[in-house]
């Protein structure tokens, strides 16, 4: 009887122990996508007009966000709150945090535009564009998409995309997925951690 006492110790302690490892990552507010999406990369072009890559921000924690300059509303708002939750971070962290906004708007949005756009909500942002079927491959990449709507009398179109806001480490691994209900802080929380992971 003690034997068997004995082993189920042993069990309940090994259980234990690999439920602490499994739950160290875990603890997001936003969703867990670790090893549900491919690393980051890609070969677009900056608003200097020169090719970037993930390999331009290696070792920061890089957020991924598709969008458009003449978005009215999803974009600036996204925009703006990201940046808001990188400015709660201590002031040593935001630096090692890049946003890469991809315009999939590349009939209007030039890189100069683009540059004036990603200025105005701060630094640490790198706009991003390329021709449209290599945007679309990049979105494919990430289990999204993008359409352009009827253009009216002046040309002017819509263009529907994601507000989904992708989060890599500082190796391009994908890590999470940001919700639409996380509050700045929330969002703040978990890139101050995936900084501090980036250290260790």
């Amino acid at each position: 009887m003690s034997r068997t006492i004995r082993t189920l110790s042993v069990v309940l302690g090994l259980l234990l122990v690999l439920a602490g490892c499994s739950g160290s990552d875990t603890n997001w507010n936003a969703k867990n996508i670790r090893g549900l999406m491919p690393e980051l990369e890609f070969q677009l072009t900056a608003t200097d007009g020169e090719p970037f890559t993930p390999e331009d921000r290696a070792g920061q924690v890089r957020l991924l966000f598709f969008g458009f300059t003449n978005c009215p509303d999803i974009c600036p708002a996204t925009m703006a709150r990201l940046q808001n939750a990188v400015k709660q971070m201590p002031e040593a962290m935001r630096d090692e945090v890049t946003l890469l906004f991809v315009s999939v708007d590349p009939e209007r949005d030039t890189p100069e535009r683009i540059g004036e756009y990603v200025d105005f909500f701060g630094d640490n942002i790198v706009g991003l564009t390329s021709d449209e079927a290599t945007l679309r491959e990049l979105a494919k990449r990430y289990r999204t998409t993008f359409g352009y709507g009827k253009p009216d009398e002046d040309g002017n179109y819509d263009v529907s995309h994601s507000s989904a806001v992708y989060v890599f480490d500082g190796q391009a691994r994908a890590r999470l997925l940001i919700r639409s209900d996380q509050s700045i802080s929330q969002i703040s929380e978990d890139l101050e951690t995936l900084v501090r992971q980036g250290r260790d």
